[in-house]
């Protein structure tokens, strides 16, 4: 176990925001596994800080004084992938004017950070999995064996099971590869870190740009931790170099901080259904469908109550009194019984007579409800949103288009 001392140091070393456990017991691994040449596999989404744990593994091994080099694996072209990683000799292909030696040659003794490694096609693959196992690579175009000491780091935010049942990744590659398993958590499984990575990100765009630096009010900060941050730590990087660069105002509200934030952070609630109906109408929100659904409900209702207002009006101008009501079964929804068995029970619940009555659109409900639960808050927005089961970002932008401010 890594003392807590040596944890802090090594973030201040690597530049990292944050204290959640998920995140520490990441770092600790990355620690315990530097000194051995086992090869690692550092999982997580896009934007979440990856590229940092190939560096702690590489800067507290024995490799530390030779080359570390980073290959981003989905940017380099199919066509010329081998030959970035294994080289290539004269001739051996159009435009191969020169040897070249891949960067496992060149890499021999230190470290080759592979990111995005799900990218690699199969064909390159076979070619990483022979370097794992036995340490040796051929160049495009010779037939020389060539040998290579290099310590694997790979890292994805690619399912790689699921890329193995689909054919597009190799499982003896996958197991490889996953010798150690490192896994980044997403920024909204850290809370506790938005807010201190928001401040560093907005300190060092200032300090760098001669500006005043930011702070936020108690809502903007609740703003922030309200959203889902689909890109991770670098999203919200973004967003803060972005409000550093434009705001001219040093004390960021709640207000402010909407015009900023994404469009996803709208609700971190999973889809329970299709965003757009069948009309082609979007919807912002889980509650509008609901809003919908509710209002459809009604007006089946609605017609409901005017087919059986209007079987009475037929029955009442085509029976004489007395008589007994008969209905064709593929036109009527009730049959109607006996007038004189209608006088003499005590159970009879009249069926009121039909009457129009205005229904509430769904923006109209919408509104009644914010204002309703405002009025039953004070006004106090931020409890106003934890009741509507709603983020803030969400009521402000609703008050505003409803013209509620007041």
């Amino acid at each position: 176990m890594i003392a807590s001392n040596e944890i802090q140091t090594i973030k201040n070393r690597f530049g990292i925001i944050g204290n959640a456990p998920e995140l520490l017991h990441a770092i600790q691994i990355a620690v315990q596994v530097a000194n051995t040449d086992l090869s690692v596999l550092v999982t997580g989404e896009s934007g979440a800080g990856k590229e940092n744990f190939p560096k702690i593994i590489h800067q507290y091994s024995a490799r530390k004084h030779n080359k570390y080099m980073v290959v981003n694996c989905g940017a380099i072209p199919e066509g010329t992938i081998d030959s970035e990683l294994f080289g290539h000799e004269k001739g051996s292909f159009t435009g191969a004017l020169t040897d070249r030696k891949g960067y496992f040659e060149v890499a021999d003794g230190g470290t080759i950070f592979l990111d995005e490694v799900g990218e690699l096609p199969l064909s390159t693959q076979a070619r990483l999995l022979r370097v794992l196992e036995v340490g040796e690579f051929i160049k495009v175009g010779s037939s020389q064996v060539l040998k290579t000491n290099v310590r694997v780091i790979a890292a994805t935010n690619r399912n790689l099971p699921q890329a193995i049942k689909e054919g597009k990744f190799r499982e003896d590659l996958y197991y490889r590869l996953n010798t150690i398993h490192i896994k980044v958590p997403p920024l909204r499984q850290r809370k506790g870190d938005i807010v201190p990575l928001f401040t560093k990100f907005t300190t060092e765009y200032a300090e760098k740009n001669h500006r005043p630096a930011i702070t936020l009010t108690a809502e903007a900060k609740e703003m922030l931790l309200s959203c889902y941050w689909r890109g991770n730590v670098r999203e919200l990087k973004n967003v803060a170099e972005r409000i550093s660069a434009i705001e001219t105002e040093s004390v960021i509200g709640a207000q402010t901080m909407q015009l900023y934030l994404p469009e996803q952070a709208e609700s971190n609630l999973p889809q329970l259904v299709s965003s757009r109906n069948d009309e082609g109408k979007s919807f912002n929100s889980e509650r509008e469908i609901l809003y919908t659904v509710l209002f459809d409900m009604k007006k089946d209702m609605d017609e409901l109550k005017k087919t059986v207002q209007s079987l009475m009006q037929q029955q009442k101008s085509t029976t004489t009194p007395g008589s007994t009501p008969v209905y064709n079964t593929e036109t009527a929804l009730i049959a109607m019984p006996e007038k004189n068995a209608l006088e003499n029970t005590d159970d009879f619940v009249e069926v009121q007579e039909y009457q129009d009555e205005p229904s509430l659109s769904v923006e109209e409900m919408e509104k009644k409800l914010i204002k309703e639960t405002l009025e039953k808050h004070h006004g106090k927005r931020s409890i106003a949103a934890k009741d509507l089961r709603i983020s803030e970002r969400t009521l402000y932008r609703k008050i505003k288009t409803y013209g509620l401010d007041s």
